[in-house]
């Protein structure tokens, strides 16, 4: 793939979030933005400092993360941890 897919800033804030969060998978970045994951890893080093992308790659490459669903505990079968809490409108809400 040689074209380079343009985002909007929202977009692309939203991509550099699901990328750092350990639940959601490359496979629903790619779903969402049809991102696959080497163009998602672009996207990180080229939006972050270096050293906050290393720490990224070291975290996705451990036994911490679980980008891939592959190596996913058959478990998981949500992106979101039961445990967040729902947010609206910048502010979290309450149970």
């Amino acid at each position: 793939m040689n074209e380079t897919k343009e985002f909007t800033e929202r977009e692309l804030d939203r991509i550099i979030e699901m990328a750092w969060e350990d639940r959601t998978p490359f496979e629903a970045i790619e779903f969402q933005f049809e991102l696959p994951e080497k163009e998602v890893i672009k996207v990180m080093r080229g939006n972050l400092k270096e050293s906050s992308f290393k720490r990224w790659r070291k975290r996705v490459n451990s036994g911490v993360s679980q980008k891939h669903l592959k190596k996913r505990l058959s478990g998981i079968n949500r992106f979101k941890c039961s445990r967040q809490k729902a947010i609206s409108g910048n502010k979290i809400s309450k149970r």
